[in-house]
Parts: structure tokens; sequence; C-alpha cells
């Protein structure tokens, strides 16, 4: 227990009491957990038959790839009209999240217009983003070999068949594993014992994290082999195209670059980063970590090349001293605001939809293109991806792992 929350006799206010309403729901805005079936095997090599069509780069996978939260520049806690400037669903008198997820923002995928595969300049002549937010690798699988159907739509592996049959796709991005380790249930219970049980969470989701980690490891395993089998049926070498395999960022900052105290009720209403220092420090340096580290372990057996994306963030944070919210006089920006969702639901009124929560936003989806970008002239290689304090995207560069 922290020592200076030792069973406070303060209730709290109503937003937080949303906020932990919130945070109670969190689970539900994702997809429960799957257990993997093992890998497997490779794929034969087959003569090479690329299709004539245009050129194409493909994104698979979960959230971080798909593009929620790209709604937002940046966070206000302000409730009306366009949020500070940050809600680009805002109408001029209604909001309309298909301005941002077209039709996706019904079944929840939350393909944004400034997804990761439409942010990077790869050449492609067609940009292809086959994510879902809250897919877990079982909806990667097709449906032939263990894949589930989610929101709707077939099993991406089955989707991305029909695409690598048309085009004459160059370039696969693969982001998945977070929700089969738990994401959201290790958020919901952080937010939970800072909110409520004033304790700390990180001895028990390191313990879930760790126990889950091999079969979304194998799950992630297999996800990859499924592409590469989805590609060789239809007549592509595993030379004919690029199968990138990226990592995840820390939302939050470590507590020594939190903009709120730890104390009182700033870092939950107003910041939307209810967590305990320690907790914070836990998730930025050991949690965020180790599963970048488990995912270029299974790159580097499956011959995928890897994005490490785990300090794309640093300093652009959720409630970072580096960055400031927008006022109603000074409006969002790519060089001072935050570049990823803080928790939704627990300010004035919830804003969004609660699953945009701790993602990259706008600037950040942005970002992510542009190391997608800087990683298109690498052939070879694997590179973790930073950005350049007080810049924009542009900004961002890469450095050998």
């Amino acid at each position: 227990m922290p020592e200076n929350c030792s069973r406070p006799t303060r209730s709290a206010p109503r937003p937080a009491r949303r906020l932990l309403a919130a945070a109670l729901a969190l689970p539900l805005a994702v997809a429960g957990l799957a257990v993997a079936s093992p890998a497997s095997a490779a794929p034969a090599v087959v003569p090479s038959v690329v299709p004539s069509g245009p050129t194409a780069s493909v994104t698979l996978g979960d959230s971080y790839i798909s593009g929620e939260a790209g709604r937002w520049k940046g966070n206000a806690a302000g409730t009306g009209g366009s949020r500070n400037g940050t809600d680009r669903a805002w109408t001029g008198g209604s909001y309309d999240p298909s301005r941002v997820y077209g039709a996706t923002a019904t079944s929840g995928c939350d393909r944004s217009d400034v997804a990761e595969v439409l942010s990077a300049a790869t050449g492609a002549q067609n940009e292809i983003d086959l994510a879902c937010s809250g897919a877990v690798t079982e909806n990667v699988f097709r449906a032939s070999n263990g894949g589930r159907s989610y929101k709707g739509e077939a099993p991406q592996a089955d989707q991305l068949a029909t695409v690598a049959r048309q085009n004459d796709v160059q370039l696969i991005t693969l982001s998945i594993g977070g929700n089969d380790l738990g994401f959201a249930d290790v958020i919901s219970t952080c937010v939970q014992d800072y909110l409520v049980w004033y304790s700390y969470c990180h001895d028990s989701a390191q313990s879930r994290i760790d126990d889950r980690m091999p079969a979304a490891m194998a799950g992630v395993g297999k996800a990859i082999d499924e592409i590469r089998a989805v590609m060789a049926d239809a007549g592509y070498a595993p030379s004919d195209y690029r199968l990138v395999l990226q990592s995840y960022p820390s939302p939050i900052p470590r507590s020594a670059e939190m903009r709120y105290p730890e104390s009182g009720w700033t870092r939950s209403n107003t910041g939307g980063c209810p967590f305990w220092d320690g907790d914070a420090d836990w998730a930025r340096d050991s949690m965020v970590p180790q599963i970048s580290k488990a995912l270029a372990g299974v790159a580097a057996a499956k011959g995928a090349q890897f994005l490490d994306l785990s300090d794309m963030l640093q300093g652009r944070e959720v409630c970072s001293t580096a960055t400031t919210q927008p006022t109603a006089s000074s409006g969002p920006s790519a060089t001072t605001s935050e570049w990823a969702r803080f928790l939704d639901g627990g300010l004035n009124s919830t804003q969004g939809v609660l699953q945009e929560s701790m993602h990259p936003n706008y600037y950040g989806q942005q970002a992510v293109g542009r190391c997608l970008t800087l990683l298109w002239a690498r052939p070879s290689g694997d590179y973790a991806c930073r950005n350049t304090a007080g810049r924009d995207a542009s900004g961002m560069y890469l450095t050998a792992r």
C-alpha cells in the first residue's frame, strides 16, 4: 500500500466514480483471452507466381495498428464542442465518429483515417488495413486452422488471402498478442487499485502476464505461420514480400515524468492517468520491455523483421511532464500535446468510447506511420523507433536493436 494512501476517509467525487465504472467495464471493450494453439509448421517453399495487380502494403492485428484513438488530437478535460480542438469527430453541432473511423465506427474495429498503414509512405499503390480493435491471435488465423471471425468480419488471414490474389503485396505489418496477454485487465486492475483499494497492482499483474506469456507468444508465432501459408497459397515466395512484427509503446510515463501529483484527484480527473507511481514505473520500465523482448524472440524465430515501439512515445505519454493539455485559447499541437489517449470516462463526462483509451492518438498514429516509412527503407535488420523532443512525426528515427 502506498504510504500516502493508508485507507483515506474521503469518498471519490462523481468524476472519479465514473472513471472507476469505466475501468471496471474496460475488459468488455476488447476481446477475451484466447489460448493459442501451438505454432504450425512453416509452409513448404513454392515457386513464386506473384499476382500482377497493384502494389500493396497491408496491416493486420489489433487496436494498436488498426488506428484506434486516431479521433483525438491530444487530450483535453473539456467536455463541450470540439473539446478544445482535440475531437476530430466534432461536426460543429454534434459528434460523428465515422468521420474518422468510417464504417468501422459501428463495428468497433475503429480503423482510422490516420492508421499506421495510411500514415506511412511506402510507395504502395494500395494501403489496406485489415486490423480490428480488440483482436486476439485466433482472429488472425485462417478459419480452416482454428481462426475465428470477429465483429462481423472473417479471420484476418482469410481476408489477406483475397488481398494477396488481387494485389502485389510487398509489405505486411502485424501487431498482435497484447489482448492475449490481457492489456485491458492490467489497466482495469491498476485503475481500481488506485481509486478504490489504495494498493499496488504490479505484483498480481506481473504474475498474470507471466502466466499468459507462453500461450500468447505461441499464438503470435502461429499468426505469422498463417500469414506465410496464405501468401504461399497465393503464389508468393517468402522473398517476394516483407513481413514485419511490431511491439507496443507505453502510453503512460514513469513516475518521475508524471505531470500530476500521486495524491489528490488531478491525476485521475484531469490527466486521465490514475496509476500509482510504483505501478507506472512497472508498466513503463518492466512490462512493456518484457513484452517487446518476447515479441522480438518470436520475430527472430519466424524470420520476420522486428519493429520495437516500446520507447516510441517517450516524453509524449499521457500525463508526461514534457506535454500539456490544450486550452480554448491554445489548441492542440503535435509538438506539445500528448500522443496517446488518456483514460476516458473519468472526466466531467465520457467524451468518446472507452476502448480508445491508452492508444496512440492522431499524432501518435502519424508517428508510428513515420516509423514504418523509415523501416521500409531498411530491407533487413531489426530496429527501434524513437521520437525527437519538440518535433512532430518528422522527428522520428530508427536505431538498430
